[in-house]
């Protein structure tokens, strides 16, 4: 993980957005978004893994626009954009989207793996298990 003001910035984001939320195994969401970012090694990468989830979750309060208000450059911001899946989109669109982008392809993977361990949830394997497999794999060969 990194640290820097920005990183600092996003986390206040996240934790304000996110902070009365829970996954689906009870736990606060904010460990979600928050281990993703250990996971990344710069900047972006990190400030997006933290607020991968906020537009979709919480469209209402945040907007790519905000977050470029508060100072976050564009390589954070392309990167939400093909992360925040759209009502409508067929995933695997959504996925083939998004791959191109490494922040963004490197932010998918670690979230898709970690919802994906079903030690998250009680061992219960969640409806699209199969589709985010399919995912994981289709990501890694791009690597």
């Amino acid at each position: 993980m990194y640290y820097s003001e920005l990183v600092r910035k996003a986390y206040a984001i996240l934790w304000d957005a996110h902070r009365d939320d829970v996954d689906k195994g009870g736990y606060p969401y904010v460990f979600h978004p928050f281990y993703l970012a250990t996971q990344m090694e710069d900047e972006n990468s990190t400030c997006t893994a933290l607020l991968h989830d906020v537009i979709e979750d919480h469209g209402d309060r945040y907007s790519l626009e905000s977050l470029a208000q508060a100072g976050f450059p564009e390589p954070v911001l392309q990167a939400l954009r093909l992360l925040t899946h759209a009502d409508g989109v067929p995933y695997r669109d959504y996925v083939r989207a998004l791959a191109d982008d490494p922040i963004a392809r490197k932010v998918k993977l670690a979230d898709l793996r970690h919802n994906t361990d079903t030690r998250r949830v009680g061992g219960r394997r969640t409806p699209k298990h199969d589709l985010y497999l399919e995912a994981i794999r289709y990501l890694e060969e791009l690597n």
